[in-house]
């Protein structure tokens, strides 16, 4: 079967498209027939050696799929920590999910990664139930057009979130604040720092949505209210983050991470959240925000148009021809 493949971790240059043998199915495993692949930054990541865990190269790339079941034929969106940008994916059966019969390949390919990881955020913060205080969370999301940020913001306005976030351009901004998010920064033109300090009068946010890792992590904590948390998820520069903790005593305030590779693995957290993901689901109030869908022998494209930053939402990879 034809997969993307890891060559060497080197970057977006070292992927190929190449033939590899079928994956061999382990206890829990079943096996899909992918059609498409959600890009993430975890695997511009894992091109350049900078994943946690990555086997050596050669590895067949991506984490985000759907396609078909074989056996039941029903149509299925997943996660694999490997391996799911080929024609065929070995995938535990508990971290496969149903696509909503109106959905296409590419949207459906685009969900289970920033959707999860969009309402463990939220969910980590303590925002999904109402404020006891009765006074609305705010949050400061980095990134906010990119795909967890979409999603994000489409979650965050569910649960009645006040919404702040940052972008490279007043334009991914626009389309941002048409899915819900109230107070854009585009931070090429405004230290975002500043402006979370004006807009909120002083307060600071309940919470940052951090992926950006190096400075921004204690940048980020000076962002946030009493009592307020930074939760880390990626680290987008590249840099380790930054942290003073003294800036944590000021304000009683913490740094927390979250790794979806973790936590899909409990059960317990992800079958909740899927309750909740599905529901609203169910009532057509979700939907992943597509930038654009490559062809896998275009693969290396997409990596450098998410590396780069110049992404909009989801990149999708075709799969099937």
């Amino acid at each position: 079967m034809k997969a993307l493949v890891i060559t060497n971790l080197s970057g977006p240059g070292a992927l190929a498209v190449q033939d590899v043998p079928e994956p061999q199915l382990k206890p829990g495993q079943v096996l899909v027939r992918v059609a498409a692949g959600g890009l993430n930054f975890a695997d511009v990541l894992t091109a350049r050696g900078g994943y946690p865990g990555t086997p050596p190269p050669p590895l067949v790339a991506g984490r985000e799929f759907a396609g078909i079941e074989e056996g039941a034929g029903r149509r299925v969106m997943g996660y694999a920590q490997w391996g799911a940008f080929a024609g065929k994916v070995a995938a535990y059966s508990n971290l496969l999910w149903p696509v909503p019969e109106y959905w296409n390949d590419e949207q459906a390919a685009a969900f289970p990664v920033n959707f999860f990881t969009a309402y463990l955020l939220y969910w980590q913060a303590g925002m999904t139930k109402a404020a006891a205080s009765g006074r609305q969370h705010r949050v400061l999301i980095h990134a906010v057009a990119g795909g967890v940020g979409t999603a994000a913001v489409q979650i965050g306005q569910l649960l009645g979130v006040e919404m702040y976030g940052t972008s490279s351009s007043d334009e991914k901004l626009a389309r941002v604040k048409e899915l819900g998010l109230q107070r854009g920064i585009n931070y090429k033109q405004r230290d975002y720092e500043e402006a979370v300090k004006d807009l909120t009068h002083g307060e600071g946010v309940d919470a940052v949505f951090e992926m950006l890792g190096g400075e921004h992590t204690a940048k980020s904590l000076r962002c946030v209210c009493d009592f307020g948390r930074v939760i880390q998820y990626g680290t987008a520069t590249g840099k380790p983050p930054q942290l003073d903790v003294r800036a944590l005593y000021a304000k009683s305030a913490s740094v927390q991470g979250l790794w979806l590779t973790y936590l899909s693995q409990k059960r317990e957290i992800m079958e909740p959240a899927w309750r909740q993901l599905s529901a609203w689901l169910a009532e057509r109030k979700l939907h992943p925000e597509i930038g654009q869908v490559f062809p896998l022998d275009r693969a290396a494209e997409a990596y450098k148009l998410l590396q780069e930053g110049k992404n909009y939402g989801k990149v999708v990879l075709k799969i099937a021809n």
